[in-house]
Order: C-alpha cells, then structure tokens, then sequence
C-alpha cells in the first residue's frame, strides 16, 4: 500500500477504523522529515496490511496541536484504535521495522487493562 496523505477531517476515521496505522507528522521545510519520508515509504511498500500516512504539519496545523506535536518527524503508532507509540526524530530503517514488530505483537487486550489500571484514557 503506498502512503497516503491524512488531514484533520479523515484522521479519526482511519485510525479507527483500520488495524494498524502509522503516522508521520512532517513538514516539507523539515531536513530530518526529507530524510525519513524515502524510509517511510519502503516500509509501506513493505507492510501492505498497515496503513501508512502523513500529516503535513504546514497544511495541518490544527492536527498536529490536537496530538500535541512539538517536533517533527513524529511517528506515531494506532493499533485498534488507540495511540501505542509516539517518538520525535527521523527513525533509521532497522529501527521503524522494529516499531513495526513491537506494534504487531502488541496484545491489545492486556495494553487496554494495564492503561485502565493507570487510568490512562488516552492510551490503549
């Protein structure tokens, strides 16, 4: 699956409604941003069961104060719905297969009790 682009009006509807979904808050002036989109992309070439989006943080800027961005590249990572992994910084390719295998194997059931446990709505 290539990449796709997310805005403010679609982004509650893919996470939702998609199993796993990875986002890049990014912006085109951004250096680190440019260097990683080429690695976000053969991920998504890769992992065609994720979906895989960005977030243009210029065109965007409502969304990326909503998910409290304070610097880009973010990646941040849904799994059912619910906000798994978040991190500032370009991700060398080694290091965002290995967020892809900790998302996947991911036991959402017992995630979901240790969040409520903490009280944590916002997670899991």
């Amino acid at each position: 699956m290539s990449t796709i682009e997310m805005t403010a009006a679609d982004f509650e509807q893919t996470i939702t409604e998609n199993g796993i979904v990875l986002v890049d808050f990014w912006a085109s002036w951004c250096g680190p941003c440019r260097r990683f989109a080429p690695i976000f992309a053969a991920a998504s070439d890769q992992h065609t069961d994720i979906v895989f989006a960005k977030v243009d943080t210029e065109a965007e800027q409502g969304l990326a104060a909503a998910a409290g961005i304070t610097s880009i590249p973010t990646l941040m990572a849904f799994k059912e719905g619910a906000l798994v992994f978040s991190q500032p910084g370009a991700l060398p390719a080694h290091a965002l297969e290995q967020v892809i295998a900790a998302v996947r194997d991911l036991d959402m059931v017992k995630a979901r009790a240790e969040a409520a446990a903490r009280g944590d709505a916002r997670s899991a």
